[in-house]
């Protein structure tokens, strides 16, 4: 990583290469979800999803609820990049994955 990561700043990350576990990618995929823009689109797509997408019926007499799968609305490929203010609660997880992430202040 070029920058040294600092908790209470607002940063700006990159994605060089995809790590090699599936528990790594997800680590990246939930950090770039802390994003605002991000969490208002996620907000709004599980309202859209209670309200339109979910199918209940009736199952052996009891409601029965149908639930659609959450929409993913971060990937995590290479090139893509998030900004983050950096909280002392994220700096670990940061750093597991910073071999595949590159820093920059914003």
């Amino acid at each position: 990583m070029s920058t040294e990561i600092t908790p209470n700043t607002t940063m700006t990350f990159t994605v060089t290469a995809v790590p090699p576990t599936a528990a790594k990618v997800k680590t990246i995929e939930r950090l770039m979800g802390m994003q605002k823009d991000v969490q208002r689109g996620m907000k709004m797509l599980q309202r859209l999803r209670r309200q339109k997408d979910n199918i209940t019926s009736i199952r052996a007499g009891r409601p029965w609820t149908n639930r659609k799968k959450a929409t993913r609305l971060q990937r995590c490929n290479v090139g893509e990049s998030f900004t983050l203010n950096v909280t002392p609660t994220i700096v670990n997880d940061l750093k597991s994955v910073s071999s595949w992430l590159e820093a920059a202040s914003a």
